[in-house]
C-alpha cells in the first residue's frame, strides 16, 4: 500500500508540473511571488521556448528573483519586435554587468575604463559606480552611496566558502539591511 501511494504522489506532482502555463507565471509574477515564477517557467520553458509574451515574463521573474543567470536564454529568443528586442538588450545589459563586476571583484581586474548602459535594476547601478569610482572602500567592502539616497546606501563585498565566491550587494537605510543580492 506504501508503495502505491508513493507512485500516486509521484504522478499526482508530474501532473502538476505539467499542467502550469504561461497565465500561473503571470499570476506568481503578479504576486510578487518571482521565485516560483522562475522555477515553473524553468520547468515549462521547452514547451514555450517560441512564446514571446512567455520568455519576456520568464526573464523578468528571474531578474526580480536575482537568477540572473537564467536571463541568457530568453534574451536569445526575444528578436521579432522592437520591444522584444529592447528586452533581450535589457537582459543582455544585466547579465554582462554581473559578469563582469565578478570578473573585477574575484579576479582583480580593472573594468574602471568600461562603460554600458545604465538601467533601472540594483546591479546595473552598482556597475555603474563602481566603474565610475564612486564608492569608498572599507575593510574589503566598497561603500555606495546615491546622491539622493535619504539614508540609502549599498555595501558590495566578496563572500568566500563553499563552492565558488559569491558577490553579495547589500541595500541598507541607516545601518540596516533591507535587502540582499547574491550572485555568483
Amino acid at each position: 500500500m506504501k508503495i502505491i501511494s508513493t507512485i500516486l504522489l509521484f504522478i499526482t506532482f508530474g501532473t502538476a508540473i505539467e499542467a502550469a502555463t504561461v497565465q500561473d507565471i503571470y499570476r506568481m509574477y503578479r504576486n510578487g511571488e518571482y521565485k516560483n515564477a522562475c522555477r515553473t517557467g524553468l520547468r515549462i520553458f521547452n514547451q514555450n521556448k517560441k512564446n514571446s509574451r512567455f520568455l519576456m515574463l520568464y526573464g523578468l521573474s528571474c531578474l526580480k528573483a536575482d537568477y540572473i543567470d537564467r536571463l541568457a536564454v530568453p534574451m536569445t529568443g526575444l528578436r521579432n519586435t522592437k520591444t522584444e528586442r529592447a528586452n533581450a538588450s535589457y537582459f543582455a545589459t544585466i547579465l554582462l554587468q554581473k559578469k563582469l563586476l565578478y570578473h573585477a571583484l574575484v579576479d582583480h581586474v580593472d573594468i574602471s575604463h568600461l562603460r554600458l548602459p545604465t538601467t533601472d535594476y540594483i546591479l546595473s547601478k552598482i556597475f555603474d559606480m563602481y566603474t565610475k569610482g564612486n564608492y569608498r572602500k572599507v575593510d574589503g567592502r566598497y561603500i555606495f552611496e546615491p546622491a539622493n539616497g535619504k539614508g540609502l546606501y549599498y555595501v558590495l563585498y566578496v563572500e568566500y566558502g563553499r563552492g565558488a565566491p559569491k558577490m553579495i550587494i547589500e541595500e541598507r537605510v541607516n545601518d540596516h539591511i533591507i535587502k540582499t543580492h547574491r550572485y555568483w
